[in-house]
């Protein structure tokens, strides 16, 4: 995510779960990691108030960079962007009436 680490697994592949539950998509598996892209994270605001990477990951590996934080207007102009049909998220953006981390 735009504020979340790469997930280190223990095994030899990914634990079920990860990278699965994104509105985004954002992750790529590597070897023994999810690479989660800074550019195509939004931390799911405008979907779900927590980052949904976090709520599916078996080994809590999903957590806060504090080396690149964002603000939630950043991130709900990402999410926009990233899904520039879907009218629904649209109209709450801009009503801002959205779920957000930022707002539990």
């Amino acid at each position: 995510m735009s504020e979340r680490s790469t997930a280190q697994t223990s095994g030899t592949a990914p634990p079920r779960g990860c990278g699965n539950g994104t509105p985004t998509r954002r992750s790529r598996r590597g070897d023994e990691i999810y690479i989660i892209d800074p550019n195509l994270c939004s931390d799911c605001v405008g979907f779900y108030d927590a980052a949904a990477c976090q709520t599916v990951c078996p080994v809590e590996c999903c957590l806060p960079d504090p080396e690149n934080e964002e603000s939630e207007e950043v991130l709900i102009s990402r999410t926009l962007k990233l899904h520039p049909d879907n009218t629904e998220l649209r109209q709450k953006a801009q009503a801002n009436d959205f779920p957000s981390r930022f707002r539990n």
